[in-house]
């Protein structure tokens, strides 16, 4: 069983609250626009952190994280990228993706929009936690965990930071 935190478009800010609620977390999942590498690296100092860069990140978090990701956490296929959008409104570049990779989770984030959906059409459940950050349109700043266990992705939470 392994137990997930999942944080997206940072924007450079990183509330202390998000050790608190990833404390019992043993990886850390960031979809991009981390905004600073010091979010990254106070990130990776604490958990295990996998991510992917976003549009806003520069050279220096090109360097440690790739544009998508795909990889198996236990026996579920994971896809996370950046810009992705949401089902059935994927973008092309994230249609090519998901069809290349045939995941049953897809993270993305990018719209600052939390959003939770399966989509029936590929088998996949779509995850965008939102934002963490101070800075977009957003109204409330949010994370998300997740549990894994085996095949079976389960106890998903919706974390509410408190206001942008």
């Amino acid at each position: 069983m392994t137990q997930i935190g999942i944080i997206s478009d940072t924007h450079s800010y990183l509330d202390n609250a998000v050790f608190k609620h990833f404390a019992n977390c043993d990886e850390i999942w960031h979809i991009g626009d981390f905004g600073d590498v010091s979010i990254a690296k106070q990130l990776m100092d604490f958990k295990p952190t996998k991510g992917v860069y976003g549009n806003i990140d520069a050279s220096d978090i090109k360097e440690l994280f790739p544009l998508y990701l795909s990889f198996y956490c236990e026996e579920v296929k994971v896809l996370m990228t950046h810009i992705g959008g949401y089902p059935p409104k994927y973008n092309p570049a994230s249609k090519s993706l998901i069809k290349e990779h045939q995941p049953q989770l897809f993270l993305s984030g990018h719209s600052h929009i939390l959003k939770v959906m399966y989509d029936d059409k590929i088998n996949c459940l779509h995850i965008n936690p939102g934002a963490a950050g101070k800075h977009g349109w957003h109204q409330v700043r949010t994370l998300i965990r997740i549990v894994i266990d085996g095949k079976t992705i389960k106890n998903c939470e919706v974390i509410e930071l408190g206001p942008r």
